[in-house]
């Protein structure tokens, strides 16, 4: 996607992340209390903002200095001013897809005095992508695919593109496995993986879909089990041993949506500067608090 009146400036080799997956207009309805069935509730305030987690992350690891490109699909009506976002924060939009004639997915998420959430999702283009050949030219300038939600034979054809390219990757299919993964497809996601992201109850889906034992028994699958634990903090599980992390206390939380993204943002800049994996997950838990607070993403000076 070309960005109006901006060209890319992003040209050299071995860039850093590329990130594939959603690009969504999240529409944020603020409630008192989720409805009952039959029952009515009032909104207490609604505001529309870019989302989905392939956008989240690649604004938050640019804001860290990672040289980050997005891939996704995104319907005639994505708002201009989102495509300018997006250029600013200095991410490659050479991978996102405009497709004409179908609208933008878009997230409808309630959100409820307590911060909890309810979320519904127009999938829009990102629903049934057609057959794609991932483009060699792009995959050859990046190191990492990061492949977050999506059709699982859209992300499957990018994890299998990137592989052949000499690409690590990473799999993070978030609350999608719940519905769209079987267990077949989430064997080839894994194989040839480095990392698996997810929370406590995608972790465990993930376990029941392959008829694991446990997260441990993942390992013989993939060498790195990222689990995000909400409140708790979060755990790596490796091959050497696990290590866990408290999360980072916020007294009076903006938003919690997008947490999780911004988590594996922190993440990487610790995963990029060569820190050890207790200081990898810190990293994260650090970038969540600030995005919890509903602080400024950081802006580095670019590498």
């Amino acid at each position: 996607m070309t960005t109006p009146g901006r060209e890319p400036e992003l040209r050299a080799p071995a860039r850093g992340l590329l990130v594939a997956g959603h690009i969504n207009v999240d529409r944020i309805l603020t409630l008192p209390e989720f409805p009952s069935p039959d029952r009515t509730v009032p909104i207490r305030a609604s505001r529309s903002a870019l989302g989905g987690p392939a956008a989240n992350l690649a604004q938050g690891s640019a804001g860290f200095g990672i040289p980050t490109g997005l891939v996704g699909r995104v319907g005639a009506d994505f708002p201009e001013e989102f495509v300018r976002r997006l250029g600013e924060a200095h991410i490659d939009l050479r991978g996102v897809e405009r497709v004409p004639g179908v609208g933008t997915p878009t997230c409808y998420i309630l959100e409820n005095g307590a911060r909890e959430t309810e979320v519904l999702i127009d999938q829009g283009p990102m629903d049934s992508p057609p057959r794609v050949t991932p483009p060699r030219d792009l995959l050859a300038e990046y190191r990492w695919l990061h492949l977050t939600t999506g059709d699982p034979r859209w992300q499957l054809a990018w994890k299998e593109a990137a592989r052949r390219a000499g690409l690590r990757v990473a799999v993070d299919p978030a609350q999608e496995v719940h519905y769209r993964w079987t267990g077949k497809q989430i064997r080839r996601l894994l194989d040839g993986a480095e990392i698996l992201f997810g929370n406590r109850s995608e972790i465990e889906r993930i376990v029941t879909l392959l008829g694991a034992e446990g997260v441990d028994d993942l390992l013989t699958r993939v060498p790195l089990v990222i689990r995000t634990e909400g409140a708790r903090g979060a755990t790596a599980f490796a091959r050497t041993g696990r290590v866990s992390v408290p999360a980072v206390r916020v007294a009076h939380p903006a938003t919690t949506v997008g947490a999780g993204d911004a988590f594996r943002a922190g993440f990487y800049f610790g995963w990029w500067a060569g820190a050890p994996l207790r200081a990898c997950l810190v990293a994260g838990h650090r970038a969540a608090a600030r995005w919890v607070r509903g602080g400024p993403a950081p802006r580095r000076g670019r590498r």
